[in-house]
């Protein structure tokens, strides 16, 4: 699924990550997953990032979309999930069914 491209996005993406908003974080994780190109350092940046952002404005969606990315592609994460745990836990009313 085009490795050239995924890499080039990864090098372009993962400096950049601050300046993305949690909707765009959680897009860019699930076009790799979906990709299957889990792309490590990427990954690792997109984690810690999405750490920090997950109080903020994740929704119900982007929180499944996210915890879904790392878990497809494999890479462990134990703060960011620890976090989408934390914060989904008392949200459980907003998660349609395909995003429990």
């Amino acid at each position: 699924a085009a490795p050239a491209l995924f890499d080039a996005l990864s090098n372009e993406a993962t400096p950049r990550l601050a300046e993305f908003k949690p909707q765009e974080l959680c897009n860019l994780a699930w076009a790799f997953a979906t990709a299957d190109h889990p792309s490590p350092i990427l990954f690792d940046a997109m984690a810690a990032r999405a750490t920090i952002l997950i109080g903020e404005l994740f929704t119900a969606q982007g929180l499944a979309n996210t915890a879904w990315a790392f878990a497809a592609v494999g890479r462990p994460a134990p703060a960011l999930f620890d976090r989408i745990a934390a914060e989904a836990t008392p949200r459980m009313d907003e998660f349609k069914p395909q995003e429990l």
